[in-house]
C-alpha cells in the first residue's frame, strides 16, 4: 500500500547546503576527511547519537568537545604497507572520517560513549530546561 521512507527532516538552511556541497566534494576527490552515517533519537531527557564506524578499533576513536562542538574522529590504518601492484580491485578505503555536532543543549560533563561492532553509541543527556522567566513590566 505505502513504500517505507526515512524521514529526513527539511534541510533548507545554507549552512546544511554548503555542508552536503563540502562533503560530496570531498568524498569525489577521495578527500582524507570524509563523514559517516549516523542516527540521533530524541529520548526526551537524553539524544542517543549511533555512528557507523566499521572497521576502526576503539583506540583509533577520537571524541572531544570544544566551544559546544562535539567532533568525532576516527582513523582507520592498515599496519603493512603492500604493493599497489598486486591488486586486481581495491575498494575498500584506508584514512580518517570526521563529523561534527552542536552540543550547546548537552550536559557535556555526563557523555558516555560505548563502542561494538563497529557501531559508536553517545548518550548525550540535555539540559535542565528552565521554565520560561517572566518578568511583570510597570507602566510609569
Amino acid at each position: 500500500m505505502f513504500d517505507l521512507v526515512p524521514f529526513r527532516k527539511s534541510g533548507n538552511d545554507i549552512f546544511s547546503f554548503f555542508s552536503e556541497m563540502e562533503k560530496n566534494f570531498m568524498q569525489n576527490f577521495g578527500g582524507q576527511l570524509s563523514s559517516f552515517k549516523t542516527d540521533i533519537v530524541d529520548k526526551g531527557d537524553k539524544f542517543i547519537l549511533e555512528a557507523d564506524i566499521p572497521g576502526a578499533n576503539k583506540e583509533d576513536i577520537n571524541i572531544h568537545v570544544e566551544d559546544n562542538k562535539l567532533t568525532i574522529t576516527a582513523k582507520h590504518n592498515v599496519g603493512k604497507e603492500t604493493n599497489k601492484d598486486d591488486y586486481i580491485r581495491r575498494e575498500r578505503r584506508y584514512g580518517s572520517v570526521q563529523r561534527s555536532f552542536d552540543v550547546s543543549n548537552i550536559k557535556v560533563e555526563k557523555i558516555k560513549a560505548d563502542y561494538k561492532n563497529g557501531v559508536l553509541t553517545l548518550d548525550l543527556p540535555k539540559k535542565d530546561e528552565d521554565a520560561p522567566k517572566i518578568k511583570k513590566i510597570d507602566i510609569h
